[in-house]
């Protein structure tokens, strides 16, 4: 079970300590249910994903899978469209969270940032209070996911809004 806070970002933070970086590639096979497929490059080398996403916004079902490089190859065969690249950034919040972010298809039209924070729980998640540098909150907001992402630029050819 996922429980996590969604926020707008103009920007990658400048005033939080570095935890990680890397490019992730992602497409989805399906978006209701978002089934995607990943590549992540960063300092640890490559990993290639096959995540299922249920139903809901700040609480869902995820179930994550490794694929092999030939599988994950396989898979992208089979996508509409290209890959969506997200230059991803993890920082450390003074409380203990992470706050995870993204800089998507950066160059593009569709360019955008965006947030999130993992919680364990639900009151955990209520509690929360987020750092400045970052702008509203899109958890409960329609057709911000990445899967509408998805099927607004790459399926529809459309500009997609944050």
């Amino acid at each position: 079970m996922e429980i996590e806070k969604k926020y707008k970002l103009s920007a990658f933070p400048t005033d939080l300590p570095l935890l990680k970086k890397s490019v992730q590639e992602q497409g989805y096979l399906s978006v209701t249910p978002a089934v995607r497929i990943r590549r992540e490059t960063g300092e640890d080398g490559v990993r290639y994903v096959l995540c299922v996403k249920g139903k809901g916004t700040l609480v869902r079902e995820e179930v994550e899978v490794d694929l092999t490089k030939e599988k994950f190859e396989k898979l992208q065969n089979l996508l509409c469209g290209p890959l969506i690249r997200k230059d991803y950034r993890v920082y450390a919040l003074p409380d203990g969270h992470k706050l995870e972010c993204s800089l998507v298809d950066e160059g593009t039209d569709n360019s955008f940032y965006y947030a999130e924070v993992e919680f364990s729980s639900l009151d955990e998640a209520a509690a929360f209070v987020p750092p400045a540098c970052v702008g509203e909150d899109i958890t409960e907001k329609k057709g911000v996911s990445m899967s509408a992402f998805w099927q607004c630029s790459r399926v529809e050819g459309k500009k997609f809004v944050l």
